[in-house]
């Protein structure tokens, strides 16, 4: 997923009855890819691609835009998570519970499927939380990027933890790569996969049948760990 873009921009076209807005960013990718999500339509395109082009392609896919953005509108909004003493979460793949405790120094420790959470009447529990899975991520999706760098015949590269919503990695041209630290919520598989594709962006940056094949060295089902990615990342918990 190339960081290297154009800012988006913002555009309105008429489907049917109905005047969509969407967004537009533009990128060094060769295909025009169209994705809804909570913020509704959006656009991906090479950037000499023609306007005109672009909503002809969307004319084209307009029932299918128009009925994906109803589904999204008629989903219930996530809840925040309500961070107490037992609360269960998944993290990558694993039942870890919530403990509140008063002893020792540290604001957090994660030791025998437990998240240790030191009260603290300054810091809200969700910040807390929030900053102990960060934590967590860092050392984890370090770790993944030591064990596959190598098989692609790579350095490590820099790592940072990413907040966005609606993207889960980025690689930079000078060769860091950017990770969501929510991928924490996921199974460790579909971490590796995002890992792998990050990295193969170190070989290719493009989606390109090369880059694809890339992938495929590092991560033979990315097919299915993507879809799972997709499924999956609707339910992460809001903090």
């Amino acid at each position: 997923m190339p960081s290297t873009t154009l800012p988006e921009t913002s555009h309105r076209i008429t489907l049917g009855d109905e005047q969509v807005a969407y967004l537009l960013r533009r990128s060094r990718r060769r295909t025009i890819g169209l994705t809804i999500d909570q913020r509704g339509l959006r656009i991906a395109a090479p950037v000499r691609a023609r306007l005109g082009d672009i909503e002809k392609l969307i004319h084209t896919h307009g029932s299918w835009v128009l009925d994906k953005l109803a589904s999204w509108r008629d989903k219930p909004l996530p809840t925040k998570l309500e961070v107490r003493d037992g609360t269960v979460l998944s993290l990558l793949g694993e039942a870890w519970t919530v403990t509140l405790s008063d002893v020792g120094r540290a604001r957090w420790q994660f030791a025998g499927q437990h998240i240790y959470l030191k009260r603290n009447s300054a810091v809200d529990l969700g910040q807390l939380l929030e900053m102990a899975l960060r934590e967590k991520a860092r050392t984890i999706f370090a770790e993944r990027l030591r064990h596959y760098a190598p098989r692609l015949g790579v350095a490590e590269p820099p790592l940072r933890l990413s907040s966005a919503r609606t993207r889960w990695g980025s690689c930079a041209h000078h060769g860091g790569i950017s990770l969501n630290w929510r991928l924490i919520f996921m199974p460790l598989a579909i971490v590796d996969y995002v890992v792998c594709h990050e990295l193969a962006h170190l070989k290719e940056m493009n989606h390109s049948p090369r880059f694809w094949s890339v992938v495929e060295q590092l991560c033979p089902n990315w097919r299915a760990l993507r879809l799972e990615l997709r499924q999956l990342g609707r339910q992460i918990p809001i903090l």
